[in-house]
């Protein structure tokens, strides 16, 4: 089954600032994605080349405070962070029945969506946006018929993404359960730290 990087998620406290952060870092501004109805949060998105996005997400003013914690750590970011990242499949439920099967349990499946500012409805599956293990194991995501996010998005070039946590062997396994071992480089460390290396109009640029 294939499996391929679909984005990677860059959290902060204020989605406006985030913004201009990451402009000015890379020399590309970021487009507006829109709000995840119920949860409080707002992205907007750059591209990474090659299917493959970079989600900015912050917390959303039009939706006021959520009834449950926002996901992806959100509201306990006090500055940019890298908080996770997904792969795609085109058949969430077998690669999920797949990784259990290796010893691994991703987690249920649900479906979400959420508008584009041009009006269109995106809608997708995928299991709980936390990953595993603090976040060095991605989350699962299947766009069913909705035209992909990054098709339209101006893009930097990503070269490198960097993973560090302190249970080494169990991360490589689940990473192997769900296909996404060669997708970085896995490395000890004393708690989850992720880094990606990104090649942009003003130079090699590194977010963690």
């Amino acid at each position: 089954m294939p499996i391929e990087l679909d984005h990677l998620v860059y959290a902060g406290p204020d989605l406006d600032a985030l913004q201009r952060e990451v402009e000015e870092l890379t020399g590309v501004a970021s487009t507006p994605g829109g709000s995840h109805e119920a949860r409080g949060t707002a992205n907007a998105l750059l591209g990474l080349g090659g299917g493959r996005y970079l989600e900015l997400l912050g917390p959303d003013p039009d939706q006021g405070e959520p009834e449950q914690p926002r996901p992806l750590r959100v509201d306990e970011v006090s500055g940019p962070t890298l908080v996770g990242w997904a792969v795609r499949t085109p058949n969430i439920d077998r690669l999920v029945s797949s990784a259990r099967a290796d010893g691994y349990d991703p987690g249920p499946v649900a479906a979400m969506s959420r508008i584009t500012p041009d009006g269109t409805r995106l809608s997708w599956r995928l299991t709980p946006p936390e990953g595993g293990f603090d976040g060095a194991v991605p989350f699962l995501i299947d766009w069913q018929d909705s035209p992909h996010p990054s098709m339209t998005l101006p893009a930097v070039a990503l070269t490198a993404i960097q993973l560090e946590h302190p249970q080494v062997s169990e991360v490589r396994a689940a990473l192997t359960a769900v296909g996404a071992l060669d997708l970085v480089e896995l490395r000890p460390g004393p708690a989850f730290r992720m880094e990606v290396v990104l090649a942009t109009p003003q130079g090699q640029v590194t977010l963690g």
